[in-house]
């Protein structure tokens, strides 16, 4: 379709969208403009720190210049993100543009990398005349890549033909590149985003890793591939949110993230919050899937609007931010009994308490008749708990209300046995419905890795490296649901989406390439 087959033709409306389109990229160009103005800043300040070299000091230094560099790490993979988006959704302006800065000059690859050569030949015959064709030159470009253990150069040979009757030309394209133009294959790409996604390795130590093969990669470079990489992954990331919350049961959790506050050189609490949908454990068909969503803070607004197109059942603690969900009949909230059995087993922990020792084999008790029936269909489950659990918990239910007016008031045991009681209803839900669980471990065990993760990359550089990250662990995480391994699954994703019909993006989702490949296998 042309630019032109989508515009009014009604003169004023024409003038009016014009001049609309004209003032966002304005606002973009200044946008723009402004981060590269505090990225230049950030280079002087790290080249400052550097210069002061290791002293009495150097270990404050090296701080600062940890921080820094994960800031620039940020606004460079931002920049990039920004400027491939409004590269692609540009529209005709009513006058030239300005002219844009001059791209980054293609890296010369070092020589000892083994090239890989791929020859591009074009038809043998003139598509114009028919007739037989001559060889009159080529184009070669190199593309970087990542196979698992090692680097190498394609070498993508293009021969151009001319026809020897009418002198038509004829080149095969270019295949076609998960960042048009640029020098990084996707297993290059795939490499670099794991690297940082999954193994929590931030792009300036990459950069450093890369030298030691000899190899030019700088932080700039990787942050700029990240955000493109970015933008490219988006329509795949919404896919799977959607996916998510149009099931009828989800578990949500949430946690800490550490984020680099704007010009104060310190950290402020940001939040990185979970959505799980998963039916395997009661023998359901569809595919597990989990989103991530990043928030500057937990004000409870943000989950619940992150939960406004849910109908369901919602499987999180007792953070009070879900409340709201709750007061109308479109959200019906499931206690955790795993979270009621870590405050009672603090309080043993601490002190031997035999009172919260009892509360945890009580407790136990319900949790061994869920492993015997993990994975059976939701009749079987309900009926195992109707006649085994359900006595339980009303024994157990009478014992809290015995215990509770023998312990003193105010001390953390009475705290877990309040915790449990003033939850009762919601704890006890799943034991009438087959497809509930007894517990949010699923929801925390998919935010383990960004608990893991958080040790090592000490903090995100900003909001939007934020929401970035939760992009890129949306994509991770739901492959390894889907039992791919992740980076040759963004490898195959990054390889095929910037050629992708935006209509078919469904098949690059991790469970549809997972099905596909298990047919291969078993055809």
């Amino acid at each position: 379709m042309t630019i032109a087959a989508g515009l009014p033709d009604d003169i004023e409306l024409l003038k009016t969208l014009i001049q609309a389109q004209s003032s966002e990229l304005a606002a973009a160009k200044a946008g723009l403009l402004s981060k590269t103005l505090e990225i230049e800043k950030l280079k002087v300040q790290i080249a400052r720190l550097k210069r002061l070299g290791f002293g009495a000091s150097s270990e404050r230094v090296s701080r600062e210049l940890e921080q820094l560099e994960l800031k620039l790490e940020e606004l460079e993979t931002a920049e990039a993100q920004a400027q491939t988006a409004a590269g692609m959704s540009k529209a005709p302006a009513a006058e030239p543009e300005e002219e844009t800065p001059p791209a980054r000059p293609r890296r010369k690859l070092p020589d000892h990398l083994p090239r890989i050569v791929q020859v591009h030949e074009p038809a043998c015959t003139c598509t114009v005349c028919g007739g037989a064709m001559r060889k009159v030159g080529e184009d070669v470009t190199e593309i970087l890549d990542y196979i698992p253990g090692r680097f190498e150069v394609i070498r993508h040979v293009r021969p151009s033909y001319s026809c020897r009757r009418c002198e038509a030309m004829a080149q095969a394209p270019m295949p076609a590149l998960p960042i048009p133009r640029g020098q990084a294959g996707s297993g290059l790409l795939a490499h670099v985003l794991i690297s940082k996604f999954c193994d929590h390795i931030p792009l300036y130590r990459q950069a450093q890793i890369y030298a030691r093969d000899g190899l030019d990669l700088d932080r700039a470079q990787l942050a700029d591939w990240a955000g493109k990489a970015a933008w490219l992954i988006d329509p795949l990331v919404e896919r799977i949110g959607a996916y998510v919350m149009a099931g009828c049961i989800i578990h949500a959790d949430d946690t800490p993230i550490p984020v680099l506050a704007p010009g104060h050189g310190k950290t402020k609490t940001g939040r990185l919050w979970v959505y799980l949908r998963d039916e395997r454990p009661h023998g359901g068909s569809s595919p597990p899937a989990v989103l991530y969503r990043y928030t500057p803070d937990r004000k409870g607004g943000h989950c619940r609007g992150h939960l406004k197109r849910f109908a369901g059942h919602l499987r999180a603690d007792g953070y009070a931010g879900f409340n709201g969900l709750y007061e109308s009949a479109r959200v019906t909230e499931v206690g955790c009994w795993a979270h009621v059995r870590r405050k009672f087993f603090d309080v043993f922990d601490a002190n031997g308490s035999p009172i919260a020792k009892e509360a945890l084999d009580k407790i136990g008790e319900l949790f061994e008749i869920e492993r015997g029936i993990k994975g059976l269909p939701p009749d079987i489950r309900r009926g195992m708990r109707c006649s085994k659990a359900k006595p339980l918990m009303n024994g157990l239910k009478a014992w809290f209300s015995e215990i509770v007016s023998k312990i003193p008031g105010k001390s953390e045991l009475a705290s877990a046995f309040r915790y449990a009681s003033s939850r009762w209803d919601a704890l006890t839900r799943y034991l009438d419905d087959g497809r509930l669980e007894i517990s949010n471990n699923a929801a925390e065990n998919a935010i383990r890795p960004v608990a893991i993760g958080r040790k090592n990359y000490l903090f995100a550089g900003s909001d939007a490296g934020g929401a970035r990250a939760a992009a890129f662990y949306t994509l991770i995480q739901t492959a390894k649901l889907s039992g791919l391994e992740p980076e040759g699954y963004l490898r195959d994703v990054l390889t095929r989406i910037g050629a992708h019909s935006i209509s078919r993006i469904q098949e690059l989702l991790p469970w549809n390439l997972a099905e596909k490949a298990a047919n291969r296998l078993a055809a």
